[in-house]
Parts: C-alpha cells; sequence; structure tokens
C-alpha cells in the first residue's frame, strides 16, 4: 500500500517545488523591475490619452512595461504603480487636458505630482479624493480652478497637500474636511479664496496635530475668528505662512499662542495691514520662545504708521537668516543689538523711516549676501566697515540722504556683489565686483564716462541719470559683456552683449550716436534723451528686435525718421520730440 502512494508523494512534491520556484522567479523579476499589472497599464495610458502634451513628455508611455515609463514608478516587490510625477520642472512643456478616472484603477498609487502644469481653470476632480494610499498630492501652480473638493478629506493617509492656485480662482465653501487628514505634515491652500471660511479655518487647522508647515499666503482672510485655543495644538509647527492677507487687526498676542510654538523656524505675515503693537509684540514674545529656532521673519509692508522704533529685542534671535521689516514698519535709528545677528543673510529695512547713520557695526554681520537699506532717512557717510562684508550680492543705500565719497575701502573686497544702488560718486576707479544692475542718479560722478565702467563684464542694466556726464559716448560702452573674455574685443562684440537697458538721460552727452549699438542684439530699452547728442540717428538697428522703448528726446539730432522703426513689432514706446528731425514717419 505504501509503495502505491509513493509515485503520488513525488508528483505532489514535485508540483510544490515548481510552484515555489516560480513564485521565486516572479518575486525576482519584479525586484528588478520587470513588468507591471496589465490593468495598471491600461489605466495610464487611457490617462494619458485624456491629456493634452504638446511637448511630447509621456513619449516613453509605450511598450508592455509601464514600470518604465518617465515619471512612473512601480513597487519593487509586486510591480504595482505607487508613483505618478509629471510636475512641469522645465517651465514650459506643460501637459493640459482631462483628469481620467481611469487612475482609480490604481489601487497602491501614494503619490501624485501634476503641479507647473496647465489645466486651464479645470475643477481638481472629486475622485481624488477615492485613492486610500494616497500620502503626498501635489496639485499647485497647475492652472486648476473652481471649488476645491471636500471629498479631499477622505485621503486620511495624506501628509502632503498643495492646492497652492495662481491664475483661475480656487475657492472652498468651508475647511471642515481638514480635520479628517489627521496625518497632515505641509499643507499649502496659497492664492485660494478662503473668505467663506473665515469663521472656521483656524479651528480646522488646529484639529492637525502632526502639522508642520501651514502656507495660507493670498487666501482672502480678513479678521480672525474668535477661537480661543488658536494654535495651542500645533507644537510641532515649523513654518507659519499668512502673507497678503488682510487681516487688519492691532494685536496678535491671541492669535499665537507662542509658548507652543518653540520649534518655530518661519514666519511670514508680510502685506496684513497689522498695528504696529501687534508686531512689536509678537517680535518682543517671539524672542522670549522662538529665540533659538527662528530663521526667517518677514513683517513688512504692514502699513504700522509713525512712532515705533525697531525693537531691541531683534538681536535674540541668535539663528536668524532672513530679516524683512520694509514699508513704512519702523523709524529712529536701527538698535545696536541687530549687530548680534551674526547668522543674517538678508536684511530688508527698505522704504521705512530709519534715521541717524550707518552704525559701524554693520560690518559684523559677515554671513549677509542681501543688505537693503534704501529709501530711508539715513544720513553720514557710509561706513567702510561695509567693504568687511564679503558675501555681498545686492547692496541697495539709494534714496536717503548719505555723504561723503565712495572709495576701493569700500568695495575692493565686494567681489561677488551684483546688484548696487547708490546715490554718491566713486572717488577712486579700481573695483573687483561685478555688477549686473546698477542705478546711480542725482549726483555728480565726473564730466567723463567713468572708466571703471570698463572692468565690468556682466552688466544687464544700466542707469546713470542727471549725473554730470559731458563727455562723447564711447564705443567700449557698447562693448561690455557678460563673458568675461579677455581676449581681444572682436569685431562683431555687439552679437554676444548681454546689455538689456540703457538709460543715461539728462547728461550732457554729445557727438553722434556710434554705430555699433546695432550689435546689441539683446538691448530692450534705450534712452538718450535730454542731452545734447547731434548727428543723424543711425540706420542700422533694425536688427534689434527686442527694443520696446525708444527715447531720444531732447537732444539735437537731425535729419530723416528712419523706416526700421516703424518695422520693429515689439516696439511700444517711441519719444523723438524736441530736435530738428524732418521728414514723416512711414506706415
Amino acid at each position: 500500500m505504501a509503495n502505491s502512494k509513493t509515485p503520488l508523494l513525488i508528483l505532489i512534491a514535485f508540483l510544490l517545488t515548481l510552484f515555489f520556484e516560480l513564485l521565486i522567479i516572479e518575486a525576482d523579476l519584479n525586484s528588478k523591475g520587470w513588468g507591471c499589472a496589465e490593468g495598471e497599464r491600461k489605466a495610464l495610458l487611457e490617462f494619458k490619452h485624456g491629456l493634452k502634451d504638446p511637448f511630447g513628455r509621456l513619449s516613453s508611455w509605450v511598450g508592455a512595461d509601464c514600470c518604465k515609463w518617465k515619471g512612473v514608478k512601480c513597487n519593487n516587490q509586486t510591480g504595482n504603480v505607487v508613483k505618478v510625477d509629471l510636475k512641469n520642472r522645465d517651465g514650459f512643456s506643460y501637459l493640459g487636458g482631462e483628469i481620467s478616472d481611469s487612475l482609480l484603477d490604481l489601487k497602491h498609487l501614494n503619490y501624485l505630482d501634476l503641479s507647473l502644469n496647465d489645466f486651464q481653470g479645470i475643477p481638481i476632480p472629486d475622485f481624488l479624493g477615492s485613492f486610500e494610499r494616497l500620502k503626498h498630492l501635489d496639485l499647485s501652480y497647475a492652472e486648476f480652478g473652481g471649488m476645491v473638493p471636500p471629498h479631499l478629506g477622505n485621503l486620511s493617509q495624506l501628509s502632503y497637500l498643495d492646492l497652492h492656485g495662481v491664475k483661475y480662482e480656487m475657492r472652498v465653501s468651508n475647511l471642515n474636511w481638514l480635520s479628517s487628514l489627521s496625518s497632515l505634515k505641509y499643507l499649502d491652500l496659497g492664492n485660494v479664496n478662503l473668505s467663506k471660511a473665515s469663521t472656521n479655518w483656524m479651528q480646522a487647522v488646529n484639529m492637525i496635530p502632526s502639522l508642520l508647515e501651514l502656507h495660507l499666503s493670498s487666501c482672502e482672510l480678513s479678521g480672525f475668528p474668535h477661537y480661543s485655543n488658536s494654535f495651542v495644538n500645533l507644537t510641532s509647527l515649523l513654518v507659519i505662512d499668512l502673507s497678503y492677507n488682510n487681516f487688519n487687526i492691532t494685536l496678535l498676542g491671541w492669535l499665537f499662542n507662542i509658548t507652543t510654538l518653540g520649534n518655530l523656524v518661519n514666519l511670514d505675515l508680510t502685506d496684513n495691514n497689522i498695528g504696529s503693537e501687534g508686531i512689536i509684540e509678537l517680535v518682543n514674545d517671539l524672542s522670549i520662545w522662538c529665540n533659538n529656532s527662528l530663521e526667517e521673519l518677514h513683517l513688512g509692508h504692514n502699513e504700522l504708521g509713525g512712532g515705533h522704533q525697531l525693537p531691541d529685542s531683534l538681536g535674540n534671535f541668535y539663528n536668524l537668516n532672513s530679516l524683512d521689516l520694509s514699508f513704512k514698519s519702523f523709524d529712529g535709528p536701527l538698535p545696536n543689538s541687530i549687530q548680534h545677528l551674526t547668522n543674517l543673510e538678508s536684511l530688508d529695512l527698505s522704504t521705512d523711516s530709519i534715521s541717524g547713520p550707518i552704525p559701524t557695526w554693520i560690518g559684523n554681520l559677515l554671513q549677509i549676501k542681501s543688505l537693503d537699506l534704501s529709501f530711508n532717512l539715513m544720513n553720514g557717510i557710509v561706513r567702510s566697515s561695509i567693504g568687511q562684508l564679503r558675501q555681498l550680492t545686492v547692496l541697495y543705500l539709494d534714496g536717503n540722504s548719505l555723504e561723503g565719497v565712495i572709495s576701493e575701502i569700500h568695495f575692493s573686497n565686494l567681489t561677488k556683489l551684483e546688484s548696487f544702488s547708490l546715490r554718491l560718486s566713486p572717488k577712486k576707479e579700481s573695483f573687483r565686483f561685478h555688477l549686473n544692475y546698477i542705478n546711480i542718479s542725482n549726483c555728480d560722478v565726473s564730466p567723463m564716462f567713468p572708466v571703471w565702467l570698463r572692468t565690468q563684464k556682466r552688466f544687464r542694466h544700466i542707469i546713470l541719470k542727471n549725473v554730470g556726464i559731458s563727455d562723447t559716448i564711447p564705443e567700449w560702452l557698447w562693448t561690455l559683456d557678460i563673458d568675461g573674455s579677455t581676449c581681444p574685443i572682436p569685431s562683431n562684440i555687439g552679437d554676444s552683449s548681454s546689455l538689456e537697458v540703457l538709460h543715461v538721460s539728462d547728461n550732457l552727452l554729445n557727438g553722434s550716436i556710434p554705430a555699433s549699438i546695432g550689435k546689441i542684439k539683446y538691448l530692450s530699452v534705450i534712452d538718450l534723451s535730454n542731452n545734447q547728442l547731434s548727428g543723424k540717428i543711425q540706420r542700422k538697428w533694425n536688427n534689434l528686435n527686442q527694443l520696446y522703448t525708444i527715447d531720444l528726446s531732447e537732444n539735437k539730432l537731425s535729419g530723416g525718421i528712419p523706416s526700421w522703426m516703424c518695422s520693429i513689432s515689439s516696439l511700444w514706446h517711441l519719444i523723438l520730440g524736441k530736435n530738428n528731425l524732418t521728414g514723416e514717419l512711414s506706415t
């Protein structure tokens, strides 16, 4: 009897061995990314069929293995599609069209990114709230519109949600659905109209204790709901961005329970019409509870009015790297405590009413890259200690009442400086920085074009307005180039010049306009008005097909008006008045 069962047992053992070997082979194939589920491949093809793809971004979506398609990622063990990332990363090859509900066949999908595309105002599909495993959903800057579906509240595993809008209005009727997203860490509803949720938005957000970043910029929020707990549950919050709303309130103390925000890294309340008392109270509280964590503080454009000085407590933010208190926020002198912000990389106090001299300790801010003190009431000399700020790329000091001269001691170490604006005249002409923007106006530079301009190799914008120049325009001015070549200047240098804007009005320039200007192919604005230029307008500018403004008015130009001036399609402004020109404009 036992012998009769032996062949059967051997057969069963063989079949089991074969079965397990097939499982191992299948797992090995999947681990190598070979093959995807046929139903998911068809779902992706149907999704592709509904999209508009004028740039061929989905050209790889062919063949049997969808796991090899660009933007698609599969699970290494099962072969199921878990990620669809079609973010437009180059800024121009956008997708559009419709979002097919065939995506619902991707049962294991946990990551969907359609950001930076152009769906031309279509609403966000309701069915996106049906992906039970979805953890990451990014539809930002993708030109969706209409009502945000509350069905998104069904995405209980979601940790990242970005719906930041752009051109087409998106709106919500309420935010009650947010309370179901208990795993959410990142939320961006920027540029979504939340005005109908103004009574409960804070309460809804406070129901997400896992939240790390909250971005509600430009959401048409005005005033705060009467909710006593404010952000009391959000003890892990790192970023709060409520910029560009219209809160228009005086006190913020009841809004932020600062004692629970000890980990806050970034706070942005820019452009909210918040009262100065509230801002000062907030800064003082933050300096106690967030002094070691806060890295970015943006409170500018709040129309605070006068009579309030910058608080000394600003100096307590030891790790702060960006501070913006610009636009009519404060007056009085710069507090000495700011010198302790040795990690500061960006300081914007522009368009305030800051008075007094630039302090010597400004040179202590050795990490600073951008310093904007423009349009204040500051006086005195420009401190030579600015020359210690070797990391500076942007320096704006114009719009003040500063005196004295600028010498090499100020700038010899500023080799990274790119943008510089000031109303003073350089005394010496040895500069090691390379600018792409310069604006000097209403001061006495010299009767000649400054020779140090010739050392600049990255110019794109030049404004020398009312600076006392009575020189002829030198040929080398038209050959400034960004390439920094040290070889002899070629005859066709104009073909490579990157100058875009030239503004040298209100001087005493004489002589004729050089013919070589016609070689600066990227030139978009030329303003030579109110000088003493003579001769004829050159007839070789017809290659400047990016020009949109020409102002040659108030000179001594003579002769006819060249026909090319009427043939450049990009030209918007043509100003030739108060010359000695004859003839008519051709049409």
